[in-house]
């Protein structure tokens, strides 16, 4: 039989060990939620002079990120190696590389008027197509087997056979800032009029506008992505305050908005998974929103970046998001974009582009 003296030793010991317990168990799901958050991998900066970007592409079956890095053209980087692989011929001034997997074919979106036509595999370049005065991005409609070129200071689109390289069509547009689109699998294309307000939707068969909605209270649209289950419009805005849109496929209706950071370029819906990531470079922050129906969206989780991430694209294989940007700094004696931000960079270092790599584990 334990004594008096043991038996107060227990009692205390289980005193202090099972607050202890209970704190310890209260962790645990905190430290297993915060595994769900995505987080800086890596970050590698590439050489080059002072840098400029735009669209991101990813090629899964090659883990290859194709960066529209306009003076230096369509850059390639490996993924899964961290290194650079090539930098596409005939593609200075790209802001985007369009990927067309099933006729193992790339193009790039130059700011000049032209494509630039390469192999995918070999990512040597074949051709080049010329189809205007200017081009800012782009998109492959599948159905009808065209790309989509926008023209913001033409204020106009080109359609392009990716087949055959052929010019079929132009179609003038009342905007001067079009940007991004994105197919519907229908033969419709929907655009970002950002100078307008707007979503247009095009016809790719007919080349024709059949459609034109306001996005307001979402001003100055930029980011653009499409769920065709749900017939939903994801828009990203640089509003004031800054929103994700959802709009209605159907008839252009606006379903809600949700809070984003400010200075979004990016947005790319996950359909394996059913959520809208959205890149904002002024906030430096990525927003990922979840879908949980057709009308029912909410945050899913936000985390910081760095400054002028504002373009991504997805990895839906290993669940990462890759980012691109680099150190800047303000000028007085040039030109400052005020309109995106009073201290908005206008200028790059050299040797500071990087291409960062957000996971979850």
């Amino acid at each position: 039989m334990p004594t008096d003296r043991q038996q107060k030793r227990t009692r205390a010991r289980r005193q202090v060990v099972a607050p202890l317990a209970l704190f310890c168990l209260a962790l645990l799901p905190l430290s297993g939620h915060a595994t769900q958050f995505y987080h800086l991998g890596s970050a590698v900066t590439l050489p080059g002079k002072a840098p400029g970007w735009d669209y991101l592409t990813y090629d899964a079956a090659r883990s290859h990120l194709f960066i529209g890095r306009r003076h230096d053209g369509v850059t390639v980087f490996d993924v899964a190696t961290h290194k650079l692989v090539a930098t596409i011929a005939g593609t200075e001034g790209a802001n985007k590389a369009i990927l067309v997997p099933q006729l193992d074919r790339g193009f790039s979106v130059n700011g000049d008027g032209t494509s630039s036509e390469f192999v995918l595999s070999s990512l040597k370049t074949i051709r080049h197509i010329h189809f205007g005065q200017n081009a800012d991005a782009g998109s492959y409609e599948p159905v009808t087997g065209q790309l989509f070129f926008t023209m913001g200071d033409s204020r106009k689109v080109a359609f392009v056979i990716a087949a055959s390289g052929k010019l079929v069509a132009t179609l003038p547009l009342d905007s001067g800032n079009i940007e991004a689109s994105a197919p519907d699998g229908h033969g419709n294309i929907f655009v970002a009029e950002r100078d307008r307000d707007k979503v247009v939707r095009i016809d790719a068969r007919t080349h024709t506008v059949t459609a034109s909605w306001s996005t307001t209270p979402c001003h100055q649209p930029v980011g653009l992505d499409y769920d065709a289950r749900t017939q939903r419009i994801f828009v990203g805005c640089r509003s004031d305050r800054p929103v994700l849109a959802v709009l209605n496929a159907a008839n252009g209706s606006l379903v809600t908005t949700l809070p984003i950071g400010r200075g979004n370029d990016g947005v790319v819906y996950n359909p394996a998974t059913h959520r809208i990531y959205t890149a904002n470079g002024i906030d430096a922050n990525l927003v990922v929103i979840k879908q949980t129906g057709a009308n029912d969206y909410a945050l899913d989780q936000a985390v910081t970046t760095r400054p002028m991430a504002r373009t991504l694209a997805l990895d839906n294989a290993r669940d990462r998001v890759y980012l691109v940007t680099a150190e800047g700094g303000v000028n007085p004696a040039m030109k400052v974009n005020t309109a995106v931000a009073p201290f908005y960079p206008n200028f790059y270092f050299d040797h500071t582009f990087t291409v960062l790599t957000y996971q979850k584990n």
